[in-house]
């Protein structure tokens, strides 16, 4: 049974070539052990397998088709595969968080360093080149055809071997567990570009093929899923790097959406070091034996896509909730010495408290005994805080949570749901840490670890119960692509989203920090609990998330609602100029979110497909997803009424969590809710040809975003750029042409004329009357009475406009600076303000085309010093302009 080979491997599509609709995997058991000095990644997954056809009965194993977790017994050598809503087992074994510590005895611990894996795979002791493309077993040839084929996604891994775990039933006296015994038989397997196959001799159909088995591989420092780099205090660190290939370079994986499983891992890691990972519980570490690494264990019992998994490794420290003065001290001075790594429980408290090494969440509630590292000495302290007490008086009253039915019928498979949990209803804050390295603590703390509590509680307020019981927050490194990603218990949030400036400025760059937080918290439901059935249909996720972080981040703000009316509109305005800009510089194949239109969420008769676009590096730079997908779901609620609309969401998620969906599950539901839609004429039909399944912009944006361009926020902001413009004019002589081969969009709202006159002409009487025309010797002193209070919102809007000019003067510039303290903003305004001080002529590509010799070698100097931390796409693509 061969797997499909119709795919194309010259195009830009990502293949899946897992045959998920002959096999799935239920379990993954990861054992992992990180090499620093060689940037890899060694060890093991099991995998627990059962056939598509006849999922409703039982093997001849005896293994029901659930997914099962691996247990070992405190007292006995024995491990147990048993179904997650099993409350005991009966032969003395204990629960799995510390169970799970001792389940490399039976899934071999032979991987734990180099040397021994590549004594395993007979290879050379050296990394395999990175243009080795195929791989096989030795009598891989001795196979047939005819022979099942277990079809795994996988790339950018050197495997060593593939073994059968027998799985067995064996009913003792003393103990009716099911135990795993390794078997002696070895599997053919063959590895090409982009998948690993794997075959048993003389069997040819899934109910034949073993039950579970046994992979050994290393990872290769370059690989696509996993990311070495150095953090922000220039110590080597390890994340997943997410899309657009996930973890196929970290293990074996059954990459479809619709391969929902559950997994476990035990990570080995040098001792210094925190292992980060999607995880229920939160992971108490261990020491290994005589060795200088600790052990880490994760678990999940919610069935989620293998992509979902998540791994962060390296010198982080919890971010405590007060930093001590000579912390303090030595975050200006010499991070290193902030905290002693690997410090003995007990020698050093600050030191435990930032490494975050052996708290659990339910030890720190409201000051109780916080264990350190895994000794005996327990100590009270606020600075390892994890948890923020339920019954904040600071919170926002407003609450739609009675509003919807809180009743419950799920529709998932079976596995523990918090949605069905009483006292998961009235969590509002979920337990959390906030990690990063040292020399980032204070700006965290600042910003992340007191804007999340009030974030969490927000989105608890608008979408109900949290899917997930814990989460962590990790500051990644700087060449991080995104300000931010989330996955199960976990969220990456890039450096770019921290708090700015001098001490006590640090309110001016709070909203940029806590709308990303909102966003990447909105995942949970949206792209985690509910997941898009087809990757293509990326907007699922992220347009809805985009369209939350707004109302959730208003929520936390405590805003009115009219603040909140205005604020949407502004930023729906700036949303609205960067879709319409790339737009018009994009190919249109990228601008649809339903690329496969009427085949979406189609697969082939062995359930593999291709991902379209996914390995297009112009892709990874666009925001149509996110941005057209929330001027969707904001259209839908302009139709329904925006309260209708949140309660509808709830009603949603109530339906629809523990599953994947397609846009028609959301859309029907919606239309069938709220049936005068339809007799309205605003039909499924009508909502794909007009949103989902064309490029460009529709109409309703079109009139709609004239409206926001009106809008009184934005308005201020235009008086503003009057007066800026007439400051400048003032400076005869003083000004610098800019060099733009082509301007950005034409806002025809803002262009009547001459360049005040287009401003003054879309200004409102009212604000007219208040400009204050600054002198032309008044530099760098406040310009008018209202400019210091400007959103950081509004100072984009700003800083794009001025962008727009053929010539602002120097000392304008200057003035600018001073009068926005745009050194203390947010990245999102200093990000404007680097181009307009460099005239807009700052990306890698303008610089390039210019043509101009010293703009051409800053270019390549600056890559010199940034290559590598970059994202690998994005070096790609920069790579490919400068060199």
């Amino acid at each position: 049974m061969q797997p499909d080979t119709n795919l194309n491997p010259d195009t830009d599509d990502l293949p899946l070539r897992a045959n998920t609709n002959h096999i799935l995997v239920r379990h993954y058991v990861l054992d992992l052990t990180l090499h620093f000095d060689r940037r890899v990644i060694s060890g093991s997954v099991v995998l627990f397998l059962e056939p598509s056809s006849g999922s409703g009965s039982k093997t001849e194993d005896g293994i029901g088709p659930g997914s099962c977790i691996i247990e070992a017994g405190r007292s006995h050598d024995v491990y147990v595969c048993r179904s997650h809503n099993e409350d005991t087992v009966e032969d003395g074994t204990e629960g799995i968080g510390k169970a799970m510590t001792k389940v490399e005895k039976i899934l071999g611990a032979g991987e734990r360093d180099g040397a021994e894996f590549q004594a395993l795979s007979g290879v050379r002791a050296q990394t395999p080149p990175e243009t080795e493309m195929i791989q096989s077993s030795h009598l891989w040839e001795t196979t047939s055809d005819d022979d099942f084929t277990l079809v795994m996604d996988c790339c950018d891994l050197h495997v060593s071997k593939v073994e059968e775990v027998d799985i067995s039933s064996v009913f003792a006296s003393e103990s009716p567990a099911r135990r795993l015994v390794l078997s002696s038989s070895s599997l053919q397997f063959y590895r090409d570009q982009w998948s690993l196959q794997v075959r048993k001799n003389g069997v040819a159909s899934a109910q034949g093929f073993p039950r579970a088995l046994r992979i050994c591989y290393e990872t290769r420092p370059t690989g696509g899923s996993v990311r070495w780099t150095k953090d922000q205090d220039n110590r080597v660190c390890v994340y997943t790097a997410g899309s657009p290939i996930n973890n196929r370079a970290l293990f074996p994986c059954q990459e479809p959406p619709v391969a929902m499983s559950t997994w476990q891992a035990t990570v080995r890691a040098p001792s210094e070091c925190v292992v980060l990972m999607s995880g229920e519980e939160e992971a108490v570490s261990v020491g290994d034996g005589d060795t200088s690494l600790l052990i880490w264990n994760y678990y999940v019992t919610m069935p989620m896509p293998a992509s979902t998994f998540t791994l962060a490794v390296g010198h982080w420290r919890q971010v405590p909730a007060e930093i001590a003065p000579e912390v303090e001290r030595g975050l200006k001075t010499d991070c290193s010495k902030t905290a002693k790594l690997g410090a003995r429980p007990g020698e050093r408290v600050q030191a435990d408290q930032m490494s975050g090494h052996g708290s659990s969440f339910s030890e720190v509630v409201k000051g109780s005994p916080l264990k350190t590292g895994s000794g005996d000495q327990t100590t009270h302290s606020d600075s390892a805080l994890c948890y923020s007490a339920l019954e904040d008086a600071t919170l926002s009253v407003t609450d739609y949570s009675g509003i919807v039915d809180d009743s419950i019928s799920c529709s998932h498979d079976d596995y523990p749901c918090r949605f069905t949990e009483e006292s998961a209803r009235s969590q509002r804050v979920i337990p959390h840490r906030v990690f990063g390295p040292v020399s980032l603590l204070q700006k965290a703390q600042v910003g992340v670890l007191k804007l999340l509590p009030r974030c969490l509680a927000a989105a608890h307020t608008i979408l109900g119960v949290h899917p997930f019981p814990r989460l962590d927050v990790l500051i990644v490194p700087a060449g991080f692509s995104s300000l931010g990603m989330a996955s199960p218990h976990i969220i990456f949030l890039s450096q770019s989203v921290l708090c700015v400036g001098s001490p006590g400025t640090e309110e001016k760059s709070l909203s940029l920090c806590g709308s990303r937080i909102c966003h990447e918290i909105a995942h949970s439901w949206f792209g985690l609990v509910i997941g898009a059935r087809d990757w293509t249909e990326e907007w699922i996720s992220e347009g809805f998330a985009t369209y939350l972080e707004d109302i959730i981040w208003a929520q936390a703000q405590k805003l009115p609602s009219q603040e909140t009316a205005e604020q949407s509109d502004l930023k729906a305005l700036l949303r609205w100029r960067r879709l319409s800009d790339e737009l018009q510089n994009s190919d249109e194949a990228l601008q649809i979110l339903r690329p496969n239109m009427g085949n979406t969420g189609q697969v082939s008769d062995s359930g593999s497909s291709t991902v379209k676009h996914a390995l297009n590096p112009d892709k990874t730079f666009m925001q149509v997803h996110y941005l057209k997908g929330y001027f969707l779901l904001r259209f839908l609620a302009s139709q329904v009424g925006e309260q209708q609309f949140i309660n509808f969401f709830r009603l949603f998620v109530k339906k629809y969590h523990g599953q994947l969906i397609l846009s028609q599950d959301f859309l029907q539901m919606l239309l069938i809710t709220f049936p005068d839609l339809e007799r309205e004429g605003l039909t499924l039909s009508a909502i794909h040809a007009d949103w989902l399944d064309r490029p460009g912009i529709p109409k309703w944006l079109y009139e709609r975003s004239a409206v926001w361009s009106q809008a009184r926020l934005v308005e201020e902001v235009k008086a503003e750029v009057v007066k800026w413009i007439l400051l400048s004019q003032s400076h005869q002589g003083k000004g610098r042409k800019r060099k733009r081969i082509e301007p950005k969009v034409n806002y025809k709202e803002f262009r009547t004329g001459n360049p005040v006159g287009r401003y003054l002409g879309s200004v409102h009487p009212t604000y007219l009357c208040q400009l204050k025309l600054p002198k032309p010797i008044q530099l760098g002193v406040h310009t008018g009475d209202n400019t210091h209070t400007l959103t950081s919102e509004q100072l984009v809007v700003l800083l794009e406009l001025l962008l727009e000019e053929e010539e602002l003067s120097v000392p304008t510039m200057l003035a600018l600076q001073r009068t926005y303290s745009l050194q203390d903003q947010d990245a999102e305004v200093q990000h404007r303000w680097c181009e307009l001080v460099a005239m807009g002529v700052y990306l890698y590509g303008e610089l390039m085309v210019q043509e101009d010799p010293q703009q051409q070698a800053l270019a390549r100097r600056c890559l010199s010093l940034v290559q590598e931390e970059m994202d690998q796409s994005a070096r790609r693509v920069v790579e490919e302009m400068v060199l």
